[in-house]
């Protein structure tokens, strides 16, 4: 059957090399995917792939359908979700090369579709801890005993993309105290949390975002990709361990407790009562 419980969002490089893979496509109410859904067992665990930018990287940040490709993950039976991403950084102890598992998010984002609620039932889920803890302790663990450098915590600003920040902005998030800057995080990490979706993110760190660092040259994306391409293997084997670690009861790191959100009425939401979760059973 076409199903996973565990869904990761990342490029071909880590499906392309496994064994037995199946590609299936799927169809949303929010329109096509990034791309086809490729189904596979890592650890005994059934796993779905889906390149967030299409197979071949075609599809810019800020054109991402990030609904339809949290929807499809979740009609397939994905309870969990890995979220690896590259990312630029905002403070100098937060080196190229090392690994942050972010606990927050900051939207800087414009106009991107951010909700599956758009009425008429009005619901507000509750985004104050939107990253799993549980996940989060389970990707430190398995990053540091690769031997990775590894930020137990940090936030993470989402720009619209596909433009990087001016030195003026990049200074802006650097004095708040804000550790990662990225294109990607929002609003996938919320939708699947609206899903009822656990999800984790793993930002790969490939350089000092503009002016942050003294002497450092101003971001390119060349520079990202050399970065991101060196490290890509690192990455890869730290998914594939983490989807060993994460625990057969897939309940302890789903987000249901998200689903006992308040409707606009003030009246606590019943799953019965909103048609996307009929849909997704």
């Amino acid at each position: 059957m076409n199903s996973a419980e565990i869904g990761v969002f990342g490029g071909s490089g880590f499906y392309s090399l496994l064994e037995e893979v199946r590609e299936v496509k799927v169809d949303t109410p929010y329109g096509p995917p990034s791309d086809a859904i490729f189904l596979a067992s890592i650890h005994g665990r059934k796993v779905a792939f889906l390149p967030r930018h299409g197979r071949n990287h075609t599809i810019p940040p800020h054109k991402v359908n990030f609904r339809a490709n949290v929807w499809a993950m979740r009609s397939l039976g994905c309870q969990c979700i890995i979220s690896p991403c590259a990312a630029g950084s905002l403070q100098v102890h937060v080196k190229p090369g090392d690994f942050v598992v972010c606990d927050q998010f900051v939207d800087r984002t414009s106009g991107r579709a951010d909700t599956f609620y758009d009425g008429p039932i009005v619901t507000h889920v509750s985004p104050a801890d939107t990253y799993d803890p549980i996940l989060r302790k389970l990707a430190i663990e398995t990053i540091r005993d690769h031997g990775i450098e590894c930020h137990e915590t940090g936030t993470v600003v989402v720009i619209q993309g596909p433009r990087f920040s001016t030195k003026s902005e990049s200074k802006w998030f650097h004095d708040q105290g804000w550790e990662v800057i990225n294109m990607t995080q929002y609003p996938e990490a919320y939708l699947c949390r609206e899903l009822g979706m656990g999800v984790v993110n793993i930002s790969l760190i490939t350089d000092y975002d503009s002016g942050v660092h003294a002497g450092a040259e101003a971001v390119t994306a060349h520079d990202v990709l050399a970065v991101f391409s060196s490290n890509a293997e690192k990455i890869k084997k730290v998914v594939e361990d983490l989807i060993g670690r994460i625990p057969s009861d897939l309940s302890t790191v789903s987000s249901v407790d998200a689903l006992e959100f308040t409707r606009g009425d003030g009246h606590a939401a019943r799953p019965e009562d909103i048609r996307l979760f009929r849909l997704l059973r």
